[in-house]
């Protein structure tokens, strides 16, 4: 008797053939007559309020369009309108503020460096310059 009762109270995992047979049984014939009629108009009643619903949607969306249009809204404007406050937020992110600055910074520093090697480089030329002039205004020196 035990072992009949371990047999029914199996607890290995469905094997392929064991689905195939779960698969293929008709679980409708374990229904009642009463019971099927029930599903079914069950059935029929989510069936019709899917489509109620699906109907109610389509006119609200309709009226949505209709109040942006008269409103004067469009894809466009939305469009502009979402960039502009996604923008706005990046600009109030401790990062984007963080990163402004160290950026802002390094302009700064690039700028004056920059600064730095053009005024070397006029200095160079002005020296240069001074070579050349020095060297034409002495004639005789250069036969030598």
């Amino acid at each position: 008797m035990e072992a009949q009762a371990q047999g029914l109270l199996e607890t290995e995992p469905l094997q392929g053939r064991d689905e195939d047979m779960v698969a293929r049984a008709d679980l409708s014939s374990m229904l009642s007559e009463e019971e099927r009629e029930e599903l079914k108009a069950e059935l029929v009643q989510l069936e019709d309020e899917i489509t109620t619903l699906r109907q109610v949607l389509s006119a609200k969306e309709r009226h949505l369009v209709e109040i942006k249009q008269k409103l004067g809204m469009n894809l466009m404007n939305e469009l502009k309108q979402n960039f502009s406050r996604s923008w706005h937020d990046v600009q109030t992110t401790t990062a984007y503020k963080k990163t402004h600055e160290t950026l802002s910074h390094a302009g700064q520093k690039a700028t004056a460096a920059f600064s730095n090697v053009g005024t070397a480089i006029s200095k160079k030329f002005g020296d240069m310059s001074y070579s050349i002039r020095h060297s034409i205004s002495m004639p005789a020196m250069r036969r030598k």
